[in-house]
């Protein structure tokens, strides 16, 4: 049985340049693979209309068009703003079966996708850690 590759991502840092580039929080989330107290972040209620990025590269990862208030405490989304701005990975960590939303470009962990979203839109959710993007008001 062939051992399953770690993808490549195109933007590397160093752990120096991330925790540099990282509050502790944030590094948490994308490097760490941590989760942020719901309700607690400061996206979560943005209703600006821009585009959201990822921390560590300045990837376009959603557009707030495809924001939407789930409910769960996280930012939700229905769709990224280009298909190869994330990467999808199956996460089995925490007794869970669950699908990992990466950057499509540094690898930094953003959030899960979940099969609970609006059905008028496609039926999917994206559920983001608010500490693992910044905000671009349009």
């Amino acid at each position: 049985m062939k051992k399953k590759e770690k993808k490549v991502y195109p933007i590397k840092f160093t752990e120096i340049e991330l925790r540099e580039k990282l509050d502790p929080e944030s590094y948490h989330v994308l490097i760490e693979k941590g989760t942020e107290r719901p309700f607690s972040g400061e996206y979560y209620l943005n209703h600006e209309t821009g585009i959201y990025e990822c921390k560590v590269c300045g990837n376009e990862i959603f557009h707030s068009s495809k924001k939407y208030d789930s409910g769960c405490g996280w930012p939700s989304f229905t769709e990224p703003i280009r298909p190869d701005a994330i990467d999808v990975q199956m996460d089995y960590s925490h007794f869970m079966i669950r699908e990992e939303i990466l950057c499509g470009k540094c690898g930094g962990h953003l959030g899960h996708r979940f099969p609970d979203g609006p059905s008028d839109r496609g039926g999917i959710r994206y559920c983001i850690n608010s500490v693992s993007m910044d905000f671009k008001e349009e």
